[in-house]
């Protein structure tokens, strides 16, 4: 559904998923056929699926706080440090 609404092609959706042009018409007859049905359990998917991240997001609220203080390990360094210089940039670029 996802694909649907942001108006991706049909043949790419097809191809996606590798489906037969017989399986993709099926599923879209289908679709079609029962639109407000699948958009429900659609939305219903779409915000289990929130609550769910936002349940996830709380749960680990401390260990993201404290994985965030850690140091760059040896091997990222310079990558680390080009990242903090790129967002003292644009920092000092929006102010």
């Amino acid at each position: 559904m996802n694909y649907i609404h942001t108006n991706y092609p049909r043949p790419l959706i097809r191809h996606q998923f590798y489906l037969t042009d017989e399986q993709f018409d099926v599923a879209m007859s289908y679709i079609d056929t029962h639109y407000e049905e699948v958009e429900l359990e659609y939305q219903t998917v779409l915000q289990q699926a929130e609550e769910i991240r936002e349940y996830w997001q709380e749960q680990n609220k401390e260990r993201i706080a404290d994985i965030a203080k850690l140091p760059p390990k040896p091997e990222y360094q310079a990558a680390w440090q080009k990242l903090q210089e790129r967002k003292a940039k644009r920092a000092a670029i929006s102010q």
